[in-house]
């Protein structure tokens, strides 16, 4: 038979080759000079921070696991390649498959080196991609530090799992892909280099190819018997259960043995491989592979799904109460919640009346929880702040406040709070320039805080009670000038350069001067925030990494200058410590009269035994995340602990990182691997720890976990009888879990009001309420859960049945329809739950009525109570409470008692305090200030007015106008209600106290 001629390989001209050659390295130095510059800049924040340590120890952990594991993969199989090609066969038969196969021998061998290094180093850049994205294991197995508790199947320490295991898991990964790679690259050489025979008559291998076939695959299968050793330990995360996680029965009698034996068949199947270097025969090795793969079916799949089926489902609920028991005991150890606080806590036996007469006696002797029952919703009034702190357009506030307490004159108070920040969106069109954006408006100026108990009473009725406002801030809590300059915030996301020579005219914008505030006031920042420019280089640097030509350009950038970037708290924490997880609401704090921002810091784990698995971002979810607050990643996980408490100073940027749980190893571990990152927490200021907070995000998890693991005893928990869930939020349209709330109130067996953070909880699938969470903000009682467990038959109400029963007061729905007109409309306020001596519930709401123009913002008009089944709605929480239960009822209420009192209040309540009812209110003064009896139609024309009135101040902007239009209005609505009272010749109108639905 005739040999083919080969066909030759088309070759590149000169003038091609140069071309290519010099596009290839035009490519390759932009990407070197982009990512060069991107480390560089990297660096520079580092330095800038002190962080150094920590940029170094990632990127020499990176790059030893990149070269590692590049060399590893690509030199390994490089090496399996060339031996393939150092033992082909001199002479092939001259068979169609060798003739075919021929051109592509005669185009490879003169370039084999050539190829084979760039399989090399593309497999071995994959590998080291891959592999340095796991730097954060290396580190945990290399600095590993024991938990003192062992699982309870395989009597290791609670470390194996989650440092080690993984690790080890890591190397088996990549020992199967250098396997796998060199086989596959073996089998490809022989094959085209004769070694691997398909269509030739005769033998198929060569000697030199069978037994490098051998090895491999011996090397595979010795693995795979490494594998099934560490399957058994992969047990402890099963999913089997169908209610819990962690070995079940089934796995640890029908699996578990299963995998032992496995692993001594693999043993002998991977020396059956090796044999044949000397035996040289496929039969033997063959026959042990199959037998394996069969083994690996019978007894790894079939046995244990026969016991799972027909011993453990027909009796699962005895089978599998041993392992249940484990994986309670496990998830509550890794959510923190062994040291739960379980108080029985009853309003009333079932079928039984509310007992006002003791209600009314145990709100009256409560000093703690009414006087600070919270008006202030900090998701609803970003609006109002900036309608009346904004000052300047260049200014702005979150789209949600904080909540923080601070203790003044010897009185401890809850506040919303707020910075006033740089909001770069809100410039003006001929202020967006470069020069104005980076270099004028740099920072924000100033702390607001309001009383979270209390609102400004007369013509502007319903706003905040500003006790800490204006530019320079004053009030009664003190903030430094420098304090209060806020150059690193929520809303800054671009870089500003700032900083400027000796005796040069300062250009940043710092407040406005002067009464009418038309004139301002520069400053140039001189904190130890930012990265010096310093030379051309530099400005060279960051000219390329912002792709901004004026850094090189302008005079407002020169030796002088800094650049300020990375500037939200979030990401500076993060960034400082990559190993955290940073919960999703930072919140500022006054320190020894700087702002600070204050941030919780999570570790977490994956690998924790017997706990139940669940996706961060899901689990920390409610109805506000990404409304204001940030949400989680989205990430499994099986353990977390608030391991550090961290603050960011608002005017220099500065990072400091306090060990907050000192009994947490995984931070014990990180903080091996970055000495000296974590200050101890002794070290933390008392004012500092006066204001830490009991972080949302860990409590939406760990309240999610109470709702399943709060029961203790296996058969229950089987059944799920006794099952919570979280309430959806019901002050908005969609399902969303209500999301948890920070009160100032003392609990049930505790002396004093402690500021908390808290949640209600229905029973699965039913909105009557099942329990009352709340976890300890106190500094002495830090971190300490309360559940409060309400009788399982008692029909206690839920939050979206207390919504129902306002929504559907008579007088109530009347207001909302009102409200709701085409120029204004009504804004529910946080449903807060508060716990009134030792068995009572007190729901409080606060109504708010908000225009629909521009400028428009909630103002605080009403305030709803339920207790029981009674309802109360009105002005303030003191008039409402009296509805509820009586006379006097709301003295301790200290919401806004300079209010006047209108014509209702002044009738009082009924003498009976159990009366579903209430007097009618008398005639209220008609909005023209005139008295008498105005009929219906004069009453809804005097509405209509006043509404028309404030549509016209808003979108004037005009707030005195805003202010009396809405008095008009409130004062148009109770003649409204006095005429419809009056039409209907009642003695005794329908009144605020209702029997709830």
């Amino acid at each position: 038979m005739a040999m083919r001629p080969p066909v030759s390989v088309p070759a590149l001209s000169r003038r091609a080759k140069v071309v290519i050659g010099a596009i290839a390295v035009l490519l390759v130095l932009f990407t070197a000079i982009g990512t060069l510059t991107n480390v560089y800049v990297d660096y520079l924040w580092f330095d800038e921070t002190g962080y150094t340590e920590v940029f170094w120890t990632e990127l020499q952990t990176r790059a030893l696991l990149f070269a590692v594991a590049g060399v590893a993969t690509g030199g390994l199989t490089a090496l399996a390649i060339h031996l393939a090609y150092r033992f082909r066969p001199t002479f092939r038969p001259m068979s169609l498959e060798q003739q075919n196969l021929e051109r592509y021998r005669q185009s490879i061998e003169p370039r084999r080196t050539l190829v084979t290094a760039a399989v090399a180093v593309v497999l071995g850049l994959f590998a080291g991609a891959t592999a340095q994205g796991s730097w954060e294991t290396w580190l945990q197995f290399r600095n590993s530090t024991p938990f003192g508790r062992t699982d309870p199947e395989f009597g290791l320490d609670i470390s194996f799992f989650v440092f080690d295991y993984p690790f080890y898991r890591l190397l088996l990964s990549f020992g199967f892909a250098i396997v796998i790679l060199a086989l596959i690259g073996s089998l490809l050489t022989h094959y085209v280099f004769g070694g691997l025979r398909l269509q030739t008559p005769g033998q198929k291998l060569t000697t030199a190819a069978m037994i490098q076939l051998s090895v491999l695959l011996g090397l595979f299968v010795a693995l795979k018997a490494v594998a099934y050793w560490l399957d058994r330990y992969a047990l402890a995360f099963s999913d089997r259960g169908d209610l819990f996680t962690g070995a079940s029965y089934t796995d640890v009698n029908a699996l578990l043995p299963a995998k032992t034996i496995l692993v001594f068949a693999a043993i002998v199947c991977a020396v059956a491989f090796f044999a044949n270097v000397v035996v040289r025969n496929f039969q033997l090795p063959a026959a042990a592979l199959v037998l394996l793969l069969i083994s690996s079916l019978v007894i790894g799949v079939a046995w244990p799904a026969i016991v799972q089926q027909f011993v453990v489902r027909p009796s699962a609920n005895e089978r599998e109460a041993d392992f249940i028991e484990r994986a309670i005991a496990s998830t509550r150890d890794a959510y923190g919640l062994l040291g739960v606080d379980y108080v029985n806590y009853a309003q009333q036996e079932t079928g039984e009346e509310v007992d006002a007469t003791a209600a009314l006696a145990e709100l009256r002797a409560d000093t703690e929880t009414i006087p600070n029952a919270r008006l202030l919703d900090p998701n609803v009034l970003a609006d109002t702040f900036t309608a009346r702190q904004q000052i300047r357009n260049v200014y702005g506030f979150p789209e949600k406040l904080d909540i923080d307490r601070y203790t003044i004159g010897g009185d401890t108070q809850d506040y919303v709070v707020a910075v006033r920040e740089l909001n770069s969106q809100g410039l003006s069109e001929n202020q967006d320039t470069w020069i104005n954006r980076h270099t004028v408006y740099t920072h924000g100026n100033g702390f607001v805080a309001a009383p979270a108990n209390e609102v400004v009473a007369g013509q502007e009725g319903g706003e905040p009670d500003f006790t800490t406002r204006d530019l320079p801030t004053r009030g009664t809590i003190e903030v430094s000038e420098d304090g209060a300059r806020i150059y690193y915030g929520e809303l800054m996301q671009d870089y500003s350069v700032v900083g400027a020579p000796e005796g040069a005219e300062s250009r940043e914008f710092d407040l406005p001067e002067g009464s009418d505030g038309e004139g301002q006031i520069n400053n140039t920042y001189d904190g130890r925030g930012g990265v010096e420019m310093g030379s051309f280089f530099r400005q060279l640097v960051f000219a390329i990494f912002y792709r901004e030509r004026n850094f090189l350009l302008s005079s407002a950038v020169n030796e002088a200058s800094k650049v300020l970037y990375v500037r939200d708290p979030m990401d500076r924490v993060e960034k400082a410590a990559p190993f955290l997880t940073v919960d999703g609401d930072p919140y500022p704090a006054v320190i020894d009269g700087r702002v600070v921002w204050m941030l919780d810091g999570y570790t977490t784990s994956e690998s924790f035994p017997y706990s139940e698995q669940m996706e961060l971002g899901e689990a920390a979810t409610d109805a506000i995340t990404g409304q204001g607050t940030t949400a989680l990643p989205d990430e499994t996980f099986n353990y977390i602990r608030n391991s550090v408490k961290a603050t960011v100073d608002a005017y220099d940027g500065s990072v400091t990182l306090y060990e907050w749980d000192r009994e947490d190893p995984v931070l014990q571990t990180y903080m091996k691997a970055f000495p000296g990152l974590v200050e101890s927490r002794d070290s933390m200021p008392a004012e500092l720890v006066s204001h830490v907070r009991y972080p949302e995000d860990l409590f939406k998890v760990q309240r999610d976990i109470l709702t399943r693991y709060h029961v203790s005893d296996p058969g229950d928990f089987y059944s799920g009888n006794d099952r919570w869930a979280v309430p959806a939020d019901p002050t908005v349209d969609t399902q969303e879990p209500q999301p948890p709330y920070y009160i100032l109130a003392a609990r049930p067996g505790e002396e004093g009001a402690t500021f908390q953070l808290t949640s209600a909880l229905n029973a699965f699938r039913r909105e009557n309420l099942s329990a009352f969470v709340s976890a300890s903000s106190a500094p002495e009682t830090y971190g300490q859960i309360q559940v409060l467990t309400l009788p399982g038959n008692t029909p206690f109400r839920g939050p979206q049945q207390v919504q129902q029963s306002f929504n559907t007061n008579d007088e109530v729905a009347r207001d909302l329809t009102l409200f709701n007109s085409q120029d204004s409309q009504a804004v529910f306020g946080n449903l807060l739950t508060l716990p009134i001596g030792d068995d009572g519930l007190l729901y409080v709401q606060p109504l708010y009525v908000e225009g629909t123009g521009e400028n428009s913002f909630p103002l605080l008009r009403k305030v709803l109570v339920n207790y029981g089944d009674r309802v109360g709605y009105a002005d303030t929480l003191a008039q409402a409470l009296d509805q509820v239960f009586g006379a006097g009822a709301g003295e301790a209420a200290t919401d806004s008692g300079d209010i006047p009192d209108t014509a209702e209040d002044a009738a009082g309540p009924a003498d009976d305090p159990a009366a579903p009812t209430t007097p009618a209110p008398a005639p209220a003064p008609a909005p023209d200030g005139t008295t008498g009896t105005p009929d219906l139609q004069s009453a809804v024309d005097a509405i209509n007015g006043a509404l028309a009135a404030l549509e016209a101040a808003q979108r004037a902007g005009d707030f005195a106008a805003q202010g009396q239009a809405l008095e008009d209005l409130q004062a148009a609505v109770e003649a409204y209600q006095a005429a419809q009272a009056q039409a209907a010749e009642a003695p005794a109108a329908p009144a605020a106290v209702s029997p709830g639905g």
